[in-house]
């Protein structure tokens, strides 16, 4: 088995389809909330990605079969007045987890990174996700705090419309 790991280029059908494929397979997981997305998404998500200059896509292929991805997106560290990557999907297909592509995808992000002069890389990660977990702390993430006396970061979210 021949892993290749590329940058994606949307406009190229296989590509943005391979992106939907790990995406939804993800998404259906128990992980990633267990439910398929929505046709919408399979319709409009490398249209939408392609119009964001600061979207990064990065797609693991055996061959011509979508094995992985990392979906990243740029913000700015006002702190280190730098800016950062964040992975804001890391996903590898059931049949290929195991096999060390999630290590690979985050290697070619932070590549990528360090080529867009970030200080920095960042994700989230469910508590209840030891695996994943296990595998960011492996590559050198750990939770984000800048005093221990006011704790660590949360993830927090408000839904929109």
């Amino acid at each position: 088995m021949q892993i290749d790991i590329i940058k994606a280029d949307l406009d190229q059908p296989a590509h943005a389809s391979a992106l939907f494929e790990v995406l939804n397979a993800y998404a259906s997981d128990a992980m990633g909330g267990g439910k398929p997305l929505p046709d919408f998404v399979r319709d409009n998500l490398a249209t939408e990605l392609k119009k964001r200059p600061t979207a990064h896509v990065f797609l693991a292929f055996d061959g011509e079969r979508a094995a992985g991805l990392a979906t990243c997106i740029e913000g700015f560290s006002t702190f280190a007045c730098k800016p950062l990557l964040n992975i804001h999907d890391l996903a590898v297909m059931p049949q290929y987890r195991g096999q060390g592509i999630a290590r690979r995808l985050i290697a070619r992000v932070e590549d990528e990174a360090r080529a867009l002069g970030c200080c920095k890389v960042t994700l989230e990660v469910l508590e209840g996700n030891a695996v994943a977990r296990k595998l960011y702390r492996a590559c050198g993430f750990e939770g984000y705090e800048l005093n221990p006396e006011t704790g660590k970061a949360m993830f927090m979210h408000k839904q929109l419309g």
